[in-house]
């Protein structure tokens, strides 16, 4: 009886190690065999002690007021301080919060440092004074996928605060996007029966009126500022936006100038919407070149004469090949094809065309594939407004979406409920290692260097010397990929990483392959300097 009891006990021990081992088989000069279940959180908790998270370079102009709240994980309260801080900047150390005056043109140096009880941390982090923002491509959140025309002052104030309290602020991202509705619009919109929504469009001078449900822009976007937070605002270039609500035409540099100089948003997604049909009457598909890019070249030119540093996003929707000049008419990152929300389950092929048109990819110039679809969202299905639909991705999907985008240094932009953030989506979109990847200060766009059926490999060339590969399975079962360093262009014993587990997996000398789950990924990080 005894050796039953003891032969069943070892059985249950065997049983509950093979369940939680995680699902991963790495093949090469050496392996380690391994499961896992495919809804298994892979990021690792942030530690106690401090880390700094974040871009290392960040541009700015000379003159206008500076921002930024250095991304730092770690138990709190931290204490923060830099060394090489320019002159006309301040940090507060308990926030972590830098403010001020934008140095005069020229690179700075700067070292962050954040201490608590835990430990130390310090980073490099490079300020380049100059005519190019954005070095590396903006991180945030978007209002429009959760709450489309239901937006209100209330729900982008609460935004702010839960990018805070989430921690994905110390991950790195900082923009609260305001879209559409925000304006008003008249009865004839159809798109809304809310009473705070009608009124006049604008006073008696032309200036644009906020509706009801934002009594006081200015004050939000202080309260956001408030956080080392930035802010986004929405307009099109026809007379109404794409919910019908006021646009910015033949009212384009009073709204510039009421957006950032007044109200003091830091960002502008400016949509093509009713621009054709009012203004140019005609197709799209007919339209030229010289009027898709007319409406751009005017706010662009307005808002680089702002006394504010503004991010300029064109959403018209790839139309014109728009990567090819978005940045020559002042545009820091544009739409490369519809809305996301149509094709999310296409991910892999968005990304693949994506990937076609890396060359037009750099510090200051970023393909935007639409924002990423993690978590929840609201929708109209017939008549109901319809909150609480979760994402249609599988985990395996949402892991490779992630990657993707990082890969491909594309805008990391949340478009799901911010409000109902559960710990699998924080995992998906707040892994600072991952996140390197986006925000590398090279700014390379990942290459598809092999394609099958069913995998693919995309490769970014990092700044440090190391590549990002990711190992991508479209398939339904899963299968083994490998990468040989001929293909990389690399020779000799590498390091290889585990981006999203955070932890080496040994030194390969010639080639690297893994087991990649269905529709997932593997993303790894190869030191060629090892």
């Amino acid at each position: 009886m005894k050796a039953n009891s003891t032969t069943f006990l070892l059985v249950l021990a065997v049983v509950f190690f093979l369940s939680i081992m995680p699902a991963l088989s790495y093949c090469g000069e050496k392996t380690n065999s391994t499961t896992k279940d495919a809804t298994e959180i892979i990021t690792p908790k942030p530690k106690p002690q401090p880390r700094i998270n974040g871009p290392l370079v960040y541009g700015c102009r000379p003159g206008n007021p500076f921002l930024y709240r250095i991304p730092c994980q770690g138990e709190h309260p931290i204490n923060y301080s830099a060394k090489g801080l320019p002159k006309g900047l301040t940090l507060d150390p308990a926030t972590g919060i830098i403010t001020g005056i934008n140095p005069p043109q020229g690179e700075y140096i700067v070292t962050l440092k954040a201490k608590n009880e835990a430990g130390r941390a310090q980073r490099l982090f490079k300020i380049v004074s100059g005519e190019t923002l954005a070095l590396t491509p903006p991180m945030g959140w978007n209002h429009w996928y959760t709450h489309e025309w239901r937006v209100t002052d209330a729900i982008m104030r609460e935004a702010a605060d839960i990018m805070i309290e989430s921690g994905m602020a110390d991950v790195g991202y900082q923009y609260i996007n305001l879209d559409a509705c925000w304006a008003n619009t008249d009865k004839n919109n159809g798109r809304t029966q809310d009473p705070l929504h009608f009124g006049p469009l604008r006073d008696g001078q032309g200036n644009i009126l906020t509706n009801g449900h934002f009594p006081d822009m200015k004050g939000l976007v202080d309260y956001i500022h408030s956080k080392g937070l930035k802010a986004g605002i929405y307009s099109s270039p026809g007379p109404i936006d794409c919910a019908g609500f006021t646009g910015s035409y033949q009212h384009e540099a009073q709204d510039a100038h009421q957006f950032i100089a007044e109200w003091g948003f830091d960002f502008l997604k400016y949509d093509w919407c009713s621009y054709n049909e009012k203004v140019v009457k005609t197709a799209d598909a007919k339209i030229s070149l010289e009027e898709m890019q007319k409406p751009y070249i005017l706010m662009g030119d307005l808002l680089r004469h702002q006394p504010r540093d503004v991010v300029f996003n064109l959403c018209q929707y790839g139309m014109g090949n728009v990567w090819e000049w978005g940045a020559k008419v002042g545009g820091q990152c544009w739409r490369t094809g519809g809305d996301l929300s149509v094709e999310s389950d296409r991910i892999f092929e968005v990304a693949l065309r994506n990937a076609e048109k890396g060359a037009y990819v750099g510090p200051g110039s970023w393909n935007d594939p639409d924002y990423l679809l993690f978590g929840k969202f609201v929708q109209m299905i017939g008549n109901t407004w319809t909150k609480d639909q979760p994402c249609k991705l599988s985990a395996e999907e949402q892991y490779s979406f992630m990657s993707l985008w990082c890969l491909l240094a594309a805008p990391l932009i949340l478009g799901g409920d911010i409000a109902q953030l559960d710990e699998f989506t924080l995992n998906v979109l707040c892994n600072p290692e991952v996140i390197d990847v986006d925000q590398d200060p090279l700014g390379k766009s990942g290459l598809v260097i092999r394609k099958s059926d069913q995998s693919f490999l995309m490769v970014k060339d990092l700044a440090d010397g190391s590549k990002a590969v990711g190992f991508f399975n479209q398939g339904k079962n899963a299968i083994e990929v490998a990468v040989n360093w001929d293909e990389l262009k690399i020779s000799g014993k590498q390091l290889v990483r585990d981006l999203w587990r955070q932890k080496e997996l040994g030194v390969y000398k010639q080639k690297f392959s893994v087991q990649v789950p269905p529709r997932g990924v593997v993303l790894v990080k190869i030191n060629i300097s090892y």
